[in-house]
């Protein structure tokens, strides 16, 4: 299997195409004409005709630092 033009992975391929395919499932229309009604195959020819895309921010991800409370214990008998 080779990467999608224009995607670094294919995981990112795969997680584009499935909000997109959520977004077509919650009703938004599609933006070429499909052979397929199944909303993943929509997506994946959406993407194929360059019509859907990703931006990657360049900024990290931060954690919020939040304090967690302690794991509890529990006894065992």
């Amino acid at each position: 299997m080779s990467i999608e033009q224009g995607f670094d992975s294919n995981f990112r391929y795969v997680m584009v195409a499935a909000r997109r395919a959520r977004q077509l499932q919650n009703g938004s229309p599609a933006l070429v004409a499909s052979r397929s009604g199944k909303p993943c195959r929509v997506a994946q020819d959406e993407i194929a005709a360059g019509k859907v895309g990703y931006v990657k921010s360049e900024s990290p991800v931060l954690k919020p630092e939040v304090a967690s409370p302690d794991v509890p214990r529990f006894a065992i008998f």
